[in-house]
């Protein structure tokens, strides 16, 4: 049995969903007899730009298109395997050869991207004078590396994701012709998974209509898919909001016992962000997006509490003062911590060093520090390095505490045990890997 997203892929410019604002100028062209030397196809991955491509050859020799025909003057080449110099210049000697059954020989170079610097140089000399019978559609889905030369050449057409509500209604044409019994609500989450995407969308569509013989049900879906239920990313955003690290962690094993990958989570996660932001769940879009193998668990959990342990008071408010690169804080607003940094940097970048993991309280004349890790603890207490640190703070007083004694954290046992893990540092660094 034929895929879905073979079966379903168009034949015609005029079958094409969802890419009005290239399929028309298209076909506007074509029935004025305006055919252009070189075409340029932008977009991301999986909308339409190389099935379009295809028909565009076709129908500019007035050739009936089927997914699976071959004719010898639609050329296809991999950018990505056929991408250095010598590939090209093949390219170039055999270009003037004449089409044998139509009016053009069209080359559809995908991912063009890819080619060498010494390759463009090479095709550029192509399409600054290329032979009349010659078509070129190039397809990318990183239009910056194709250089300007290249792009000027070309009638640039720009490409895009589905909007949902085309999708869906897309999909659930689809699902009426090929009697698949799918409830709106699962269908849905299949649109939301695909991302926009017409293979991706129809690819997953595809898997999951073999799997009920009644109704396909969001639940179904969300098993099939290995998904969060949306009650169980409810519960974990709000423990979040609570800075309750027990909790999270709680809540992170219960989602992984249920088979869900870190990875999806953390995507699902951001998702739901996305869809309606709160300033309080934004830093989370900074550390979610390094959820990734190896050590993805570790990572969702520290993407969690690394953020938690920079917040201030519990709960957290969109208002608590965290800062952006370095975990200290000051609780007095009268202690001016980033000069009090500033200073410590320009006297000793060690000392500095440590201060990122510690926090910093002005309190009645004491500025208190509270080191995160041991090490920190050891280096910050020498005495010389006391004299400096006081010397900064403009002659206040120093005092060290041990690590575990900052009475705004909680379960720094469990901190601690996740430093020491993760190499002994847990970190918010403005979107850098904590490993």
């Amino acid at each position: 049995m034929k895929a879905l997203y073979r079966k379903y892929r168009p034949l015609k410019l005029s079958d094409v969903v969802g890419q009005e604002q290239v399929t028309n100028p298209l076909m506007s062209a074509l029935e004025q007899g305006k055919i252009n030397h070189a075409y340029l196809f932008v977009g991301p991955r999986g909308c339409g730009k190389t099935s379009v491509a295809r028909i565009l050859a076709h129908e500019i020799n007035k050739f009936p298109y089927e997914v699976e025909d071959n004719y010898i003057d639609i050329i296809e080449i991999d950018g990505a395997s056929n991408r250095g110099i010598d590939n090209i210049r093949e390219l170039r000697e055999k270009v003037a050869i004449a089409p044998t059954k139509g009016k053009y020989k069209v080359y559809i170079i995908d991912e063009v991207h890819m080619l060498t610097k010494e390759a463009f140089n090479a095709l550029l000399k192509t399409l600054e004078e290329p032979p009349e019978h010659a078509v070129f559609i190039m397809a990318t889905t990183d239009a910056y590396k194709v250089p300007v030369t290249i792009t000027s050449r070309s009638q640039v057409y720009n490409f895009k994701l589905a909007e949902p509500s085309i999708m869906l209604a897309h999909l659930t044409k689809i699902c009426a012709e090929e009697g698949i019994n799918i409830a709106q609500d699962a269908l849905e989450i299949i649109v939301k998974r695909g991302g926009g995407s017409y293979r991706d969308s129809l690819s997953l569509l595809d898997q999951i209509s073999s799997l009920a013989d009644t109704e396909i049900t969001k639940d179904i879906v969300v098993r099939a898919m290995g998904l969060a239920p949306e009650e169980k990313i409810e519960k974990l955003l709000s423990d979040y909001l609570l800075s309750d690290i027990m909790l999270i962690s709680s809540d992170l094993k219960d989602l992984h016992a249920m088979g869900i990958e870190a990875t999806t989570l953390a995507e699902e996660i951001i998702q739901k962000i996305l869809e309606a932001p709160r300033s309080e769940l934004v830093p989370l879009l900074r550390s979610l997006s390094e959820v990734k193998d190896p050590y993805a668990e570790a990572r969702l959990l520290v993407a969690f509490v690394a953020d938690i342990q920079t917040g201030a008071s519990t709960p957290r408010q969109p208002s608590d003062h965290v800062a952006t690169n370095l975990i200290p804080r000051a609780s007095n607003s009268n202690f001016d911590l980033d000069s009090f940094l500033d200073k410590v940097q320009s006297l000793n970048d060690a000392i500095y060093a440590q201060l990122k993991f510690a926090n910093v309280k002005n309190t009645g004349g004491v500025l208190d520090i509270y080191p995160q890790k041991k090490v920190a603890k050891m280096i910050l207490s020498k005495d010389n390095n006391v004299k400096i640190l006081s010397e900064a703070a403009g002659g206040l007083r120093i005092v060290i505490h041990e690590v575990g004694e900052d009475p705004d954290l909680k379960n720094d046992a469990l901190i601690s045990k996740m430093s020491d893990i993760m190499g002994g540092e847990v970190r918010n660094d403005a979107g850098g890997s904590p490993f």
